[in-house]
């Protein structure tokens, strides 16, 4: 491994290997144990396990069109990945808080997107809600990228406080 890798943000990737592992792992347990579109297991009295399909993005923004979108947001996911790993390059191994949250974001969305290109729809299982009131079901590799995401917004506000300090 060259040096220069050894000391960047790179080497956080074997985070986004471990998110990716995790989201096709749940995937291939709900696909092998929950058959398409079954009511649902109960774990909690506002979480089930369902085994859906979404053909769109969050939401299933889009999940109507022809199937361009399918590819659109392969793209998407593969050029945001890019950046994310040039931007991890640049910076030094010891900015943990970033390179943890782009290894989140890289991870997740090459979890979707294996998805997305393999099956052509992503399995979604997580099914939160209260009362008759559903949030739309996601996935492991969903969490991962809103955890990432969630991470850059608060260390822009803990970048801000430091300025200001």
């Amino acid at each position: 491994m060259n040096m220069t890798h050894h000391k960047s943000g790179l080497r956080w990737l074997w985070l986004a290997v471990l998110a990716f592992v995790l989201d096709q792992g749940s995937k291939l347990a709900v696909v092998q144990l929950l058959p398409f579109g079954y009511p649902g297991v109960e774990i909690t009295p506002f979480f089930n396990l369902v085994h859906v399909y979404n053909k769109g993005a969050a939401f299933s923004f889009l999940a109507d069109q022809g199937g361009w979108q399918r590819w659109f947001f392969a793209v998407l996911a593969f050029a945001i990945c890019g950046l994310l790993i040039h931007w991890l390059r640049k910076q030094s191994v010891t900015q943990r808080w970033s390179g943890i949250a782009y290894s989140f974001i890289i991870g997740g969305a090459l979890g979707n997107v294996f998805d997305r290109l393999v099956l052509g729809h992503v399995v979604d299982f997580l099914d939160f809600y209260w009362r008759t009131a559903h949030w739309p079901a996601f996935n492991l590799a969903d969490s991962f990228i809103f955890i990432g995401a969630a991470m850059i917004v608060l260390e822009g506000f803990r970048g801000e406080k430091k300025e200001q300090a």
